[in-house]
């Protein structure tokens, strides 16, 4: 069974940033792709950008330009598991949601629990 956990989540006044990340029992050497999503209440979850093993990276036109997802490269041990980053800028009340880490590996896809992005004055 694959981990996947979020943290980082927050109240934010619009405008200001945030940095999500998620930690994964995944190792380093194998393909996967890693994924962030939201949903808004009473809206349907959708992706927020994508980030493939082998480098590759979508972005939602909603937040181009304003987030970056990114991962840890730095290799140090062989036991090292991935860890995806999403780092937000220029919040705006509509990024509000909860944030979702995706990993589809192996064949399967595995979801976190979640955490609460809220922008608001």
């Amino acid at each position: 069974q694959v981990q996947v956990a979020e943290s980082g989540g927050d109240l934010v006044q619009p405008g200001g940033s945030l940095r999500l990340s998620c930690a994964t029992s995944i190792s380093i050497f194998h393909m996967y792709v890693m994924g962030w999503y939201r949903q808004a209440p009473g809206k349907q979850r959708e992706m927020v950008a994508r980030l493939f093993s082998g480098g590759n990276i979508e972005y939602a036109d909603s937040v181009k330009g304003r987030v970056t997802i990114s991962k840890n490269d730095a290799v140090k041990t062989v036991t090292d598991t991935v860890t995806v980053s999403l780092e937000m800028n220029d919040l705006k009340p509509e990024d509000t949601a909860v944030y979702y880490c995706n990993a589809l590996y192996g064949g399967r896809e595995y979801w976190g629990q979640g955490t609460q992005v809220t922008v608001t004055s």
